[in-house]
């Protein structure tokens, strides 16, 4: 059953998610910090704030916690879902110098989009494609209509890591082991114009999946 934003009127609930993300901050700092990184396409994230645009990050669910540390403190905003675990996670993230706009598919997606309308024009925003409740690496809509609407680019990316554990979750989340070499892929971006009709936004979807399975390929060649 889905949890609903009345957790919020627990203190329990509230202290809770404030201990995990206080706790859980110098642990995942300790392993992050442990990583070797391989990285390909970073210029293309130089190019895009050179030419004073802000990318719209672009990423499978499951390969969250390798961007987290990649990507920190540089004001991107990610959206988190209004629930308990969405909150510690927005905590967390915080810690991380990243911003939260609250919502998903299900609940309070609209609003969510709508500050990162507003929020793209200043940083850039981070959103998981297949997120919150999968089908896993297929990408929703989302994203696709941030990117026509502000005229960002959508900049997808994929990591992997030589060594991981893999958690039996919907998304088969991935955490790096400690001390290992972390692929990370960025591929070109892609611009999604105004005028893109629904046919159109089907095309670009199929592109960005592509593109993302490229990166996957990409990955798995920086770790041979």
């Amino acid at each position: 059953m889905t949890e609903t934003p009345d957790w919020r009127q627990s203190p329990r609930k509230r202290a809770a998610a404030v201990a995990i993300a206080t706790l859980g901050y110098p642990v995942v700092r300790a392993l992050t910090s442990t990583w070797k990184w391989k990285v390909s396409g970073a210029e293309h994230v130089d190019a895009i704030t050179q030419a004073g645009h802000h990318p719209i990050l672009a990423l499978w669910h499951g390969r969250i916690l390798a961007a987290t540390p990649y990507f920190a403190n540089r004001g991107i905003v990610a959206m988190a879902s209004e629930n308990f675990d969405g909150e510690w996670i927005a905590r967390l993230l915080g810690k991380f110098g990243y911003g939260a706009a609250r919502g998903s598919t299900s609940r309070g997606g609209p609003a969510a989009l709508r500050q990162l309308v507003r929020d793209v024009k200043a940083h850039g925003v981070a959103f998981t494609l297949d997120g919150p409740r999968g089908p896993a690496e297929v990408a929703q809509p989302g994203a696709l209509w941030l990117a026509k609407a502000t005229g960002q680019p959508l900049l997808p990316f994929h990591s992997d890591a030589a060594a991981a554990w893999t958690l039996n979750s919907w998304d088969r989340t991935q955490i790096p082991q400690p001390f290992t070499i972390v692929a990370m892929a960025i591929r070109p971006p892609i611009y999604v114009p105004r005028e893109a009709d629904a046919d159109a936004l089907e095309a670009y979807r199929c592109e960005l999946e592509a593109s993302l399975k490229a990166a996957q390929s990409e990955c798995q060649m920086l770790l041979e």
